[in-house]
């Protein structure tokens, strides 16, 4: 990687965690007991690391980004945890999408690159895994399957609209 690249994500991963901890994190859509709608953003970090970075360092970057969230969420590892099993799974799921002439060596999963197809497949996959594991580990229990389900469908529609607007608006391209 080089230092451009580097920099652009370092970048990122911090207007990201400002993001969601100082605008997302107020937004609240409450109707009476119905609060299944939360705006998470920040896995966006992971979906748009370059495609080549090293699996043990996009893990590591899953539980720095989540450990900042959770610092300002006062919810003890949760979404470390979340950030974790999404950067694992991102490397499994690169593995099971690839197209048959691979990944160029600095590509990043971006509507630029791979097209709009194939980053709305990967990033819904993601943006579905992530949002499932943290509401899992939230609840801590599948008592609650059916509040674990809505919070996941609601707030992914919630978060995958807001993901793909910030997309359209900043344009990435690394």
């Amino acid at each position: 990687m080089n230092s451009r690249i580097i920099v652009v994500n370092a970048i990122r991963f911090f207007v990201l965690v400002i993001g969601q901890v100082l605008v997302f994190k107020r937004i609240a859509f409450n109707w009476g007991d119905f609060a299944f709608i939360h705006f998470i953003i920040y896995p966006l970090f992971l979906i748009l690391l370059p495609i080549k970075t090293p699996r043990p360092l996009v893990i590591f970057l899953g539980f720095l980004i989540g450990l900042c969230v959770d610092l300002f969420y006062d919810s003890p590892g949760i979404h470390a945890s979340a950030g974790v099993f999404t950067a694992y799974a991102r490397g499994i799921l690169l593995d099971f999408i690839e197209p048959y002439e691979g990944y160029n060596t600095n590509d990043s999963p971006t509507v630029e690159t791979m097209g709009i197809s194939w980053f709305m497949t990967f990033s819904s996959i993601l943006f579905g895994l992530h949002l499932f594991w943290y509401f899992s580990v939230e609840a801590f229990s599948f008592v609650f399957f059916f509040e674990i389900l809505l919070n996941t469908i609601f707030s992914f529609i919630a978060s995958f609209i807001i993901v793909m607007l910030l997309l359209l608006i900043f344009r990435p391209k690394r």
